[in-house]
């Protein structure tokens, strides 16, 4: 009988292990509001908004332009100063009491405009790591081949006034089941992409395709193939303004013959991954 049992529990504890095994990793949300914006919502239930130009954004659906509608935030990147990047992320911070990460010098600029208090500021740098939202969530900053600047217009004499914003970076954000994404914030084409491949290994790149202030569909496509070598891309930054020529399609058919998957999303649209 004794036997019988430890044969009985044996089986069933080798059977669970075989189960979790080859349990599907938990699920996780990307929501795409055009240009550079994202919204991740992570297996945890955690939520990172990536550069949200939403409300002045032409291509963001008109029923998502609420931003009271975004519902919790806990974090929220900003890959440089452009307005099209920094978007409504004072606003959504002082609403949502989102921490709001950058680079470090541009950091100083949201402070000192008055945007963002230092209290809800995480200025950092490339390379290290950091864990803002918890332990299982990675943030890095990685390089971006671009500009950035932040132009200011005071509200009361609608002057223009030019104001640091730092060096440009992309991210990479290794989430809680260790998929890892890559968001290559506005940026052309540079070798160290291949270290960021090699290192980081993302399983999706977020890439610009637009062209005129990044990559073009050409750029991008060499950029996968020969440095990233990514199993999923989906293309962002195209279509927005008319400097930004390039299309998914035209993407694709750089990309012909190439076992990368492309992923296209309509603005507004989500996706499970």
């Amino acid at each position: 009988m004794i036997k019988k049992y430890f044969k009985s529990s044996f089986s069933i504890m080798i059977a669970t292990v075989i189960v979790l095994s080859f349990a599907p990793a938990q699920a996780f949300e990307l929501q795409w509001f055009g240009q550079s914006a994202f919204k991740i919502t992570t297996p945890g239930g955690k939520v990172i908004l990536i550069d949200p130009f939403i409300t002045r954004n032409p291509k963001t659906p008109k029923e998502l332009k609420d931003l009271s509608k975004l519902g919790k935030i806990d974090l929220i990147l900003v890959t440089h100063g452009h307005g099209d990047h920094t978007g409504d992320s004072a606003q959504l911070s002082k609403t949502s009491g989102a921490k709001v990460a950058m680079n470090a010098d541009m950091g100083h600029s949201f402070a000192m405009l008055g945007w963002v208090p230092y209290d809800r500021l995480i200025r950092f740098n490339k390379s290290g790591p950091i864990m803002p939202i918890g332990k299982d969530i990675r943030i890095t900053m990685v390089h971006a081949e671009h500009s950035s600047d932040i132009v200011h217009t005071d509200p009361a004499t609608k002057k223009k006034t030019l104001h640091s914003g730092g060096e440009p970076s992309g991210y990479i954000i290794e989430l809680e089941n260790g998929f890892t994404i890559y968001h290559a914030g506005d940026s052309g084409v540079f070798s160290d992409m291949k270290f960021i491949g090699e290192y980081y290994k993302p399983d999706l790149a977020l890439l610009p395709i637009g062209g005129h202030f990044t990559m073009d569909p050409a750029h991008a496509a060499y950029a996968v193939r020969n440095l990233l070598k990514v199993s999923q891309v989906m293309p962002m930054h195209y279509g927005t303004f008319p400097p930004l020529k390039g299309t998914p399609q035209e993407f694709k058919q750089h990309l012909a013959g190439y076992d990368t998957k492309v992923i296209v999303l309509e603005p507004g649209e989500k996706m499970n991954f």
